[in-house]
């Protein structure tokens, strides 16, 4: 598949496997390495998590029942559940309670930006690698990877702070502030208290490196830019009389 985009991008006279690892080690190659591990490390932080809340709940035959709402990736709260605290129910006042909110927009939108941006390193690097004649001698690869560069740039900003903003919410939705929500805790003889939620530092790493990324592929930007004909038109033109 990538040989029969090549072929289509350039001449395919110029289509032919030159191993060169030297373009990574300019800041072109390097930093789509940078890209790509960040973007693993985007995508792993955020879809792997799972996690729980757990509450104690006191109730007519049953002291101190721990009752848990697991939660995980894509993060659609609204379809977890606590356990009920004791197989009567609290004496058919509890019922099922369900955790707030569907994040799985920007969760998944996160995710899949990180994944996208992996598996286009992975084919950038290929091309660096085996096709840096290519690259460099075609007009038009350079423009189609400023383009991409500039579009992913663009959806990191966007991904990155739609995500922070649900992570906000979901810490709101999974800690202490369930409590008044939950109706069956007001029953007469039910008493609920917080009892923990799992840490969310992985998703706050995720947050940071989605940042990062944002840095990384809006600075490669000007790298991108410099391999161009619109650069070398733009130079000639400033050493022009």
């Amino acid at each position: 598949f990538l040989r029969f985009l090549l072929s289509v991008l350039v001449s395919p006279r110029m289509v032919g496997l030159r191993v060169d690892f030297g373009l990574l080690l300019e800041p072109l190659g390097f930093i789509k390495v940078l890209e790509w591990i960040f973007s693993i490390f985007a995508f792993a932080t955020c879809g792997g998590f799972q996690g729980e809340t757990t509450l104690l709940v006191s109730c007519k035959g049953a002291v101190n029942k721990t009752v848990t709402a697991a939660f995980a990736y894509p993060f659609r709260l609204n379809t977890v559940a606590f356990s009920a605290p004791d197989p009567q129910r609290c004496g058919g006042t509890w019922t099922d309670v369900y955790l707030v909110g569907n994040f799985s927009s920007s969760a998944r939108f996160f995710v899949t930006l990180a994944v996208l941006a992996f598996l286009y390193c992975i084919a950038a690097l290929v091309v660096y690698i085996g096709y840096k004649h290519v690259y460099q001698q075609s007009s038009k690869f350079p423009v189609t990877d400023l383009a991409i560069t500039v579009i992913t740039a663009f959806l990191w900003l966007i991904s990155t702070f739609s995500w922070a903003t649900a992570l906000a919410d979901i810490k709101m939705s999974t800690g202490a502030s369930v409590i008044p929500g939950i109706e069956s805790c007001q029953a007469p003889g039910t008493t609920c208290r917080f009892a923990s939620v799992t840490s969310m530092k992985t998703l706050n790493v995720s947050v940071v490196f989605g940042l990062l990324n944002m840095v990384l592929w809006g600075g490669n930007i000007w790298f991108v830019y410099k391999d161009t004909n619109l650069h070398n038109q733009s130079k000639r033109t400033s050493q022009s009389p």
